[in-house]
């Protein structure tokens, strides 16, 4: 990860890392703890209203995915060894930073990776109930919650109030709503950018002032790009696609298609809701909208499939495509219900497995162009 400040004459979002690192920098100064993040559903206003600073440390390189593979089985998913790969080798000056890793109990391959990256660097656990539709579901997450907050209060020695919780709702809420202006673009026929900027339209440090000035500043100045309107228009689900990891955004446009919507933790899954910020309890309504991220470790899972039927219709997508890193066992078994609801929708489908790597990229491309051409005939 480069954060030298070598971008001079880029914009905003393609100069995001060193942002990111000069802004972490400047908060240690002020005495606020970096606290890493590796999942959505740790609730960023938790850390913020403690004083800190939730920076996303999801690895997206493939260098470091092989530097992970040291210590880490081959098979395993590339964006856990990637992550662990940056720990090991010291490369991501921003997890340097950090004063704190926290984690949850998503899968198991990130479970156990976790208890060698402890070795490395402080870490807390979050337990996540794993069963949306158990009457006592929410009160475990809520209850986990409780103790992350008592964890953080003693850690810091920094009173965690209502107050300061719905300050820090009000930011992400704020955040959440502008970048949901960004991605509901891509609903229109000429959207004003492609998937790939659109990807790159966001930080993975939250709450940061600029940064939300500059997502006002993008919608105000949209205007409809002709060129993009008669590209088949590609619904994109799975897996999420992390800062290094773009290949397969890149393959889908570079062939002709335009992903108008990215359904997974790095597109508009985490910004379809926001927190309740009217609700007498600001904890539990921040327990209640993280719990219900429709991530395909919960069994049963019907909320994602639930939302893909309704996001094929608002972005009018001609196609989809399931997007599953290699290791990624229960995005793999899910991806049998997106294809039935792509059959169900008459809508082709591609399912691509595929790691951090460049050696299967022609292979895809191939698969893509015959998708885009069946979906081209079918619009």
């Amino acid at each position: 990860m480069d954060c030298s400040g070598k971008s001079a004459g880029l914009s905003r979002f393609d100069r995001m890392l060193e942002n990111c690192c000069q802004y972490a920098v400047q908060a240690r100064q002020e005495g606020k703890p970096i606290v890493g993040i590796l999942c959505e559903y740790t609730p960023r206003e938790l850390i913020m209203a403690a004083g800190a600073v939730p920076v996303c440390l999801c690895g997206g390189s493939h260098a470091m995915a092989l530097e992970g593979e040291q210590d880490l089985p081959v098979g395993l998913c590339p964006l856990i060894k990637s992550t662990y790969g940056y720990c090991r080798a010291k490369k991501n000056p921003l997890l340097e930073m950090a004063d704190l890793v926290v984690a949850e109990t998503t899968c198991d391959g990130k479970k156990k990776m976790y208890e060698l990256m402890a070795r490395r660097k402080a870490m807390y656990v979050l337990e996540l109930p794993q069963k949306p539709d158990d009457a006592d579901a929410q009160t475990h997450w809520l209850r986990e919650l409780r103790k992350f907050k008592e964890f953080l209060e003693s850690r810091y020695t920094e009173s965690i109030t209502d107050d300061a919780l719905r300050k820090a709702i009000a930011t992400m809420n704020r955040e959440r709503g502008l970048r949901r202006q960004l991605a509901e673009m891509m609903k229109q026929p000429c959207p004003p950018w492609t998937g790939r900027q659109l990807l790159n339209y966001k930080s993975i440090i939250s709450g940061i002032e600029s940064d939300l000035v500059a997502y006002e500043r993008l919608t105000a100045k949209a205007r409809p790009r002709a060129e993009l309107k008669d590209r088949p228009r590609i619904l994109l689900t799975g897996v999420p696609t992390v800062h290094g990891a773009e290949k397969v955004v890149d393959i889908l446009e570079n062939a002709g298609g335009l992903v108008v919507c990215m359904e997974n933790c790095t597109g508009i899954k985490p910004i379809m809701e926001d927190v309740d910020a009217g609700a007498a309890n600001p904890l539990e309504a921040i327990a209640k909208k993280y719990f219900y991220l429709p991530c395909s470790v919960m069994t049963a899972n019907r909320k994602r499939i639930e939302n893909l039927r309704r996001l094929t219709v608002d972005y009018a997508a001609d196609c989809i495509v399931d997007m599953v890193w290699q290791g990624c066992l229960t995005y793999d078994v899910e991806s049998w219900f997106v294809k039935e609801l792509a059959d169900e929708l008459k809508l082709p489908y591609l399912k691509i497995v595929t790691d951090y790597g460049p050696s299967d990229a022609e292979r895809i491309a191939l698969r893509v162009e015959a998708l885009l051409e069946t979906a081209a005939k079918t619009r």
